[in-house]
C-alpha cells in the first residue's frame, strides 16, 4: 500500500473519498482522472513525478475518453501525442440519449 499525499489544491474534487485511505497504486485511475481533469501545472508536474509519463499516457489511451470529459481528452491525447486509443462502446450513445 503507497500512501498518498495529494496536493492540497485537488483535495475538494476528492470530496467523496476518505484521502487517507487512498492508495497511490490501487486507486491510479482516480487519481489521474481527477488530476488530468482538473489539475493545475503544478499538480499535473506532480501526478507525471508520481506515477510517470508512460503510465499516464496509458490511461488516457486505455480509459481516457470514457472516464474524461471530450474536451479534457481531446486536449491530453494531442499534448501527450497520443494518436490510437480505446473506443468507448457507448460514446455515442450516452450522448443521444439526453438529445430526445
Amino acid at each position: 500500500m503507497t500512501t498518498t499525499h495529494i496536493p492540497s489544491g485537488l483535495r475538494p474534487h476528492f470530496q467523496e473519498y476518505d484521502l487517507p485511505s487512498l492508495d497511490l497504486d490501487r486507486d491510479a485511475d482516480l487519481i489521474i482522472q481527477r488530476t488530468l481533469e482538473y489539475g493545475t501545472w503544478d499538480e499535473i508536474r506532480w501526478l507525471v513525478a508520481s506515477y510517470g509519463v508512460d503510465r499516464v499516457r496509458t490511461f488516457v489511451r486505455v480509459r481516457g475518453e470514457r472516464m474524461l470529459s471530450r474536451v479534457t481528452f481531446n486536449y491530453w491525447r494531442k499534448l501527450l501525442r497520443i494518436h490510437r486509443w480505446r473506443h468507448s462502446p457507448f460514446a455515442n450513445e450516452a450522448r443521444e440519449v439526453w438529445m430526445y
